[in-house]
């Protein structure tokens, strides 16, 4: 398992494996750019990712936060390779309220077996990226299964 260029079969096997994710899907969340070491989710307004004030909610914020750096650090593992959340925390700094949220998952240090992700997520209104949630994540690779 070792750490590998970033290439257009890394991006496909990335945009292959987000298709699959059921919780993604259900949210109507998308991926964005992906670069090496970087990943952006964007989760459009719907009444299926509010709380009770009309804001996202949080769980669904910290969802895409989570996918984001998971991605960003399978984008510099090898094919035979798979990466899983071992812990993350994040801050709600404001109430998440716009047409849409950007995730973006940032690898601070990739390891041979854990990376560390930081994790920012924006709120897009009126023109405006402000920033709602940041945190940091720890994931672990393994063998894909």
């Amino acid at each position: 398992m070792t750490e590998t260029s970033f290439t257009s079969e890394t991006q496909a096997r990335i945009e292959q494996s987000f298709a699959k994710q059921g919780l993604m899907s259900t949210l109507g969340a998308r991926l964005g750019q992906i670069t090496p070491g970087e990943v952006h989710i964007h989760l459009p307004m719907s009444g299926r990712v509010t709380q009770q004030h009309g804001f996202f909610h949080g769980g669904a914020t910290s969802a895409i936060a989570d996918s984001a750096g998971g991605y960003a650090a399978l984008t510099l593992f090898d094919p035979g390779s798979a990466v899983l959340t071992v812990e993350y925390k994040i801050n709600l700094l404001a109430p998440a309220r716009g047409d849409e949220l950007e995730a973006v998952g940032t690898i601070l240090k990739s390891g041979r077996t854990l990376t560390i992700c930081r994790l920012d997520v924006y709120a897009h209104a009126n023109g405006a990226r402000v920033l709602v949630a940041a945190g940091q994540q720890t994931l672990i690779r393994i063998d894909n299964p």
